[in-house]
């Protein structure tokens, strides 16, 4: 066997991608789902029948067109000031998104880089990044995220860096695995008697191993924010008005849920189905990206 061949990591098998969605109905479902709140919150200013902060106090609480007493205008009635429900759960979507998206780049990005030093270093660099996981772990995260919300306060970037902030420990904790079960494999220890260097191990055979699984716990982890920003807007350390968000407009109808079921139904609705579709589209691509299942 040639040198080069020792060093070379194995190429990771891939299947078709077509084929492996249309055998899996549960990943097709997740990825329209999620395609079409992508669709949502691109086109909103489109697809928005009316101006979602334009308030009718003549018209608050109005039920749902089909209901006895709607109006065809209001598709999915209106709120406690006379606002469209449905212009404000498609303006949520752009807020829920890029709070999603913004806060999962940047947790993952702390959580690749902080597992790649445990893993790659070892010794007490690991044994201190281990123990500080142990000890976020121990902490309850919605306690943790609303102590860090009082000290940033509320608004969207301060919201990105809350849930940044305590959801990076999952994904360092399995980029670690990873990297401390691939730093040992043959071709690796092939590469560094080469006279590879650290920077080099990581780049050329390490993370093109890693990135199956991180992209996976990356996605998975789209969900959990999203109802992590739903859950402190609603408590009120999240999005503020006038911005929309999903959260936001369970907190202001969960008053009104004995008279007016509507007003907080129907953004429940937007979240469950936004992350039901992650958590499907996920869970396809983990048995997509696994050569296990190759």
């Amino acid at each position: 066997m040639s040198e080069i061949s020792l060093i070379s990591s194995p190429p990771p098998q891939r299947r078709r991608l077509l084929p492996s969605l249309l055998r899996n109905k549960a990943g097709l479902a997740g990825i329209v789902i999620v395609a079409m709140i992508v669709f949502t919150a691109l086109a909103a200013d489109q697809l928005a029948p009316l101006d979602p902060l334009r308030r009718n106090l003549s018209l608050k609480l109005l039920p749902p067109a089909w209901l006895e007493g709607g109006n065809p205008r209001y598709l999915l009635g209106t709120d406690s000031q006379g606002r469209d429900l449905l212009s404000r759960i498609i303006f949520g979507a752009r807020t829920s998104l890029s709070v999603g998206l913004a806060a999962v780049a940047l947790s993952s990005l702390i959580g690749l880089a902080l597992g790649l030093l445990a893993g790659m270093a070892g010794g007490r660099v690991d044994l201190l990044i281990m123990r500080v996981i142990d000890a976020m772990l121990a902490i309850p995260t919605m306690l943790f995220m609303l102590v860090v919300a009082l000290v940033a306060g509320s608004g969207l970037l301060p919201l990105v860096v809350v849930i940044a902030a305590t959801n990076w420990v999952g994904c360092a904790r399995i980029v670690r695995a990873d990297v401390l079960g691939i730093k040992e494999m043959d071709y690796v220890a092939a590469a560094r008697a080469s006279g590879a260097s650290p920077l080099g191990l990581i780049l050329r055979h390490i993370l093109p191993n890693i990135l199956s699984s991180f992209v996976v716990v990356s996605t998975l982890n789209v969900g959990t924010v999203i109802l992590a920003e739903s859950s402190l807007s609603f408590l009120g350390f999240g999005i503020q008005p006038p911005e929309i968000s999903w959260g936001q407009m369970l907190s202001e109808g969960r008053q009104y849920l004995a008279t007016s079921w509507w007003v907080a139904t129907f953004p429940g609705i937007a979240i469950t189905l936004t992350v039901l579709g992650v958590i499907l589209l996920g869970d396809w691509l983990r048995d997509h990206l696994d050569p296990r299942l190759a």
